[in-house]
């Protein structure tokens, strides 16, 4: 896990969003949050991989999932991920 990973989840989770990489980075720079899109795109394979977020009906667009709500509540630690 990385700081860029909790800001992903977390901008996420706050604006209750399901975003694709591209508009994700758009909106994270636009809010203030300086973050490539290259690290957006890999971040979100991360956070994938780990059951964080979850792809919404098979498409390119995530939204957090409840084992990353979970985690972000602070219901669980790094070593309890995938």
């Amino acid at each position: 896990m990385s700081l860029k990973d909790g800001l992903i989840l977390e901008f996420l989770e706050e604006h209750d969003l399901e975003l694709p990489a591209k508009p994700l980075y758009k909106n994270l720079n636009r809010h203030g949050h300086k973050i490539g899109y290259s690290t957006v795109r890999q971040r979100l394979t991360e956070l994938e991989a780990h059951g964080l977020i979850q792809r919404v009906d098979d498409g390119g667009y995530f939204e957090v999932s409840e084992t990353g709500r979970a985690w972000l509540a602070g219901d669980l630690e790094a070593d309890d991920l995938e």
